[in-house]
């Protein structure tokens, strides 16, 4: 537990301190601040309520957010050490290589967390404009959150694995920018495909709908499998690239 805090701090410090963290932040902030006044703006206008607001801003800016912003955040987990040579130095000291995995995933989440807090703003707004018409549901808040975690997990680790995969840092974030595109293209297959199956089976693995599903309150226990699964095996799968580069060496 000792290695895994030390290197959780290493990493969180690693991000937090290069200009990299800011730059994301605030590209990531400025696409989630113009998203919120421009559906505010108009979704307001129009009469809809600050529901409406948040799943248009939630389930929908925060998207191109996410696929702006994750590939990069991602891309200098291993590919940065391989190219630099300090991957060798930390494999070789006396900690596991699932504790390092889980230490850099653990750095980005906190990172996640971070970037994403500021927005908690949008509900301070959003509730002044309502003027205490409409109490604000504090549980669909919390889910709505709870699905922008587990979802950002998911798409972490993904990242993680794919810098794992290269020493290129573009290489990396094209990798990983592909594999969030698909998925999140996807997603969209329950709704625009023609086919009743097709629509049957790819339903339950449409982040687009678990989103959507998260902003308006509520909680399946099958997407929370789904991420965290898929969490987990992301990492298992890293954690096995790093046994394989150590067995070669």
């Amino acid at each position: 537990m000792r290695n895994l805090t030390t290197l959780w701090r290493r990493e969180v410090a690693s991000l937090w301190f290069s200009p990299v963290a800011y730059i994301l932040t605030t590209m990531f902030l400025v696409v989630m601040g113009v998203g919120f006044w421009f559906v505010a703006s108009y979704r307001l206008v129009d009469g809809a309520s600050i529901y409406d607001v948040l799943r248009a801003l939630y389930g929908g800016v925060a998207w191109f957010a996410l696929l702006m912003v994750i590939p990069v955040l991602t891309m200098r987990s291993f590919a940065e050490e391989k190219r630099s040579g300090t991957l060798e130095m930390l494999l070789t000291a006396p900690v596991t290589d699932w504790e390092v995995v889980l230490a850099k995933f653990l750095g980005l989440v906190t990172i996640y967390i971070l970037m994403w807090a500021p927005t908690l703003a949008y509900l301070l707004i959003l509730n002044h404009v309502n003027d205490a018409q409409t109490a604000l549901d504090i549980g669909a808040l919390g889910s709505t959150y709870l699905g922008l975690l587990l979802i950002g997990m998911f798409f972490l680790s993904i990242g993680l694995l794919c810098s794992a995969l290269t020493q290129n840092l573009i290489v990396a974030a094209i990798s990983t920018f592909a594999c969030l595109g698909v998925i999140f293209i996807g997603g969209f297959l329950p709704e625009v495909s023609p086919s009743p199956v097709l629509r049957q089976l790819t339903e339950p693995f449409s982040p687009i709908l678990h989103m959507l599903d998260f902003a308006r309150g509520l909680v399946d226990t099958r997407p929370l499998v789904l991420y965290v699964s898929g969490t987990w095996l992301m990492l298992t799968t890293t954690t096995r690239v790093l046994e394989s580069r150590r067995w070669r060496a």
